[in-house]
């Protein structure tokens, strides 16, 4: 086993094994990553799991939290929604919420905060008419695919998060605007959806079906598909496609391993399709998406 100190580990695995062998209770912790005039960004780990209480909190500015690992029950007055990787919350300043872990233990987010003042005027600037959110979550999107690999690259690299910041702001309140982020409702059986998004996570490289997930949350292929995509925003193709796509990506930018074996080793056995789906996905090739990631870094 990898030592807690050690720099591949990444910071919630890190924060679990700590929990664990110091046998202690679920907690959140925020390390912030940049600041300046009226915004800020911090990477939140949290440990608590279905033994810890549920916790309620306040959102002291407006926030944009992207989902990198986990799942977790977010809870406001416009109703309950799990929250799973490549998901996008939504808090406006003032907000009270709940999260709870009751389908499983821990999570990270990456979360963008403005103060209202500051938000409205990037409201304004996007061609809303509104600065408040409507709805607690957006599905993962295709449209926030490119954000979301460039959030989780710039994780591992000095690269500046103003400008993502500023343009996830402005794409979401697009979407707000065209109203394609999906309402937050109650949703059935998301316990059973939350232990199928973990079994996956831990296992991406590998073959899944439609069957093989639906016996996992022990539902009938149809109902399973109704249900996964109700709790998610997207269906199950949609979901494990996208993670893979995603961790591609941070591979991609981060490391100089050939791209065919990053397409395997994330479970995308046919280069051609992956370099579709890739293109598709993000709007450009593997390799051109390294180039212009590579440049980026020498530019920051």
């Amino acid at each position: 086993m990898l030592s807690i100190e050690n720099p591949g580990r990444d910071p919630l695995t890190t924060a679990l094994i700590r929990k664990h062998r110091n046998g202690e209770a679920g907690a959140s912790t925020g390390k912030l990553m940049a600041e300046g005039d009226g915004s800020r960004v911090l990477d939140l780990v949290c440990t608590a799991g279905p033994h810890d209480r549920p916790f309620e909190e306040r959102h002291a500015w407006t926030s944009l939290s992207m989902v990198l690992a986990g799942t977790f029950a977010y809870r406001s007055d416009r109703g309950s929604s799990l929250m799973s990787s490549g998901a996008l919350l939504l808090g406006n300043a003032g907000q009270q919420f709940e999260c709870s872990h009751r389908h499983g233990e821990g999570d990270r987010c990456v979360s963008f905060q403005f103060a209202p003042q500051v938000f409205e005027a990037i409201a304004r600037d996007a061609g809303s008419r509104h600065c408040a959110f409507h709805h607690d979550r957006v599905a993962p999107l295709r449209i926030l695919a490119p954000l979301t690999a460039r959030i989780a690259a710039a994780l591992d690299s000095d690269a500046p998060l103003e400008e993502i910041a500023l343009e996830l702001a402005g794409t979401v309140m697009r979407l707000e605007h065209d109203n394609r982020g999906g309402a937050s409702s109650a949703t059935p059986n998301p316990a059973r959806i939350a232990e199928v998004l973990h079994h996956v996570e831990a296992r991406l490289e590998e073959r899944h079906t439609l069957a093989s997930l639906a016996r996992i949350a022990d539902l009938s292929r149809y109902h399973f598909l109704r249900t996964f995509t109700r709790v998610t925003g997207i269906t199950p193709y949609q979901w494990i496609l996208r993670a893979r796509l995603r961790a591609a990506a941070t591979r991609i930018a981060t490391s100089s391993q050939p791209i065919t074996e990053i397409a395997l080793a994330v479970g995308c056995e046919d280069l051609s399709n992956f370099i579709r789906g890739f293109r598709t996905e993000f709007g450009i090739s593997p390799r051109a998406y390294r180039a212009t990631m590579s440049q980026k870094r020498s530019l920051s």
